[in-house]
């Protein structure tokens, strides 16, 4: 330490003289002027590679995950030496998190992909193996879990509620989003909110029954990756009726979406129904009217079959949706 700065180094020898030795020499070298310096500067703490990692990447990294990387920067673990940081700190640190393990697994998940790339990308001495193997013992000691995939599918009762609440809301004010229609689209479109509200008229190919979903949520990539889907019948009816009043088919905010549809339930009395739930229902309902794997990926957009393979118990029950009478009120209620 000199001057308040301090830099550790460690290597391992197996006679006392040559450690000795070791030491001497290098603190021979770090006495230079400006050598301290030098090598704090390539041995930043982990909060400068969050900083440089939310500033320099090219993709969006989404609100959510940019918000859990500020979090992680407010924790003593982020001010540690990169080159510091061992499996045994990372393990503290998920254990100091509040909330159920599937939480903290995904500050797991976006801490890993710092590591993943700090190291080639800035030279930063952050070892990935350490990530590695933190996440590995987590895992294994339940401190992580990955996130149960939800089952909760509404019930015609529910939506018949939902749809008469908001087209009385919207005879009363106007000016009101018409959640009706947005909750009927994403039901037989299968579309997540944000993927509705970045659809537009240029892109909609009635003839094709088709539309191109900019930017689709994927694993690995998001910005980029427009794939077109198809349209079942009635979510075409529902575009149909919408007004033409600017670019974007439904020119509304995600956000403005999950609130209105949150708060509905609450008053409603409606427990447990996420809007994302819908989607779930769209794709169980094609499964029960008998389409197979692809033609139900050719809707929903996935890319991997796998990922349909949850639906595969679902029996062939027919179309509980045909002759729906909110089909028609989602329509006719502009």
């Amino acid at each position: 330490m000199r001057e308040g700065s301090t830099y550790h180094e460690t290597k391992t020898f197996d006679r006392r003289p040559a450690a000795t030795a070791w030491i001497k020499k290098r603190e021979k070298e770090l006495a230079k002027p400006g050598a301290l310096e030098e090598l704090n500067a390539s041995d930043p703490p982990l909060s400068k590679a969050i900083e440089r990692y939310t500033e320099e990447t090219v993709k969006d990294i989404g609100r959510t995950k940019a918000q859990v990387l500020r979090t992680i920067a407010t924790y003593p673990i982020a001010d540690l030496p990169c080159s510091t940081i061992k499996s045994k700190d990372i393990i503290e640190f998920l254990q100091s998190l509040p909330g159920q393990p599937q939480t903290v697994g995904n500050y797991a998940s976006h801490l890993a992909s710092i590591f993943a790339i700090a190291r080639p990308m800035w030279d930063f001495r952050l070892d990935d193996r350490e990530m590695r193997d933190a996440i590995t013992v987590a895992r294994r000691m339940g401190i992580i879990s990955r996130s149960a995939q939800r089952t909760r599918r509404p019930t015609l009762d529910e939506i018949d509620r939902l749809l008469a609440h908001f087209i009385d809301r919207r005879q009363r004010t106007p000016q009101a989003m018409p959640m009706h229609k947005v909750i009927v689209f994403a039901l037989f479109s299968t579309r997540r909110q944000a993927e509705i509200t970045r659809l537009t008229w240029d892109d909609f190919q009635k003839e094709h029954k088709r539309i191109l979903v900019r930017d689709m949520k994927h694993p690995g990539e998001k910005l980029g990756n427009d794939t077109w889907v198809d349209l079942p019948e009635e979510a075409i009816r529902i575009i149909d009726s919408m007004r033409k009043s600017k670019a974007e088919i439904f020119p509304y905010s995600p956000d403005a979406i999950t609130a209105n549809f949150t708060r509905a339930c609450k008053l409603l009395g409606i427990e447990d129904l996420h809007f994302h739930d819908l989607r779930h229902e769209g794709i169980s309902r094609l499964f029960e009217m008998g389409w197979n794997i692809p033609h139900v990926a050719a809707v929903s957009g996935h890319r991997s079959w796998v990922s349909l393979k949850r639906y595969t118990h679902i029996r062939e029950t027919g179309d509980k949706y045909a002759n729906w009478p909110g089909m028609l009120l989602a329509i006719d209620n502009t």
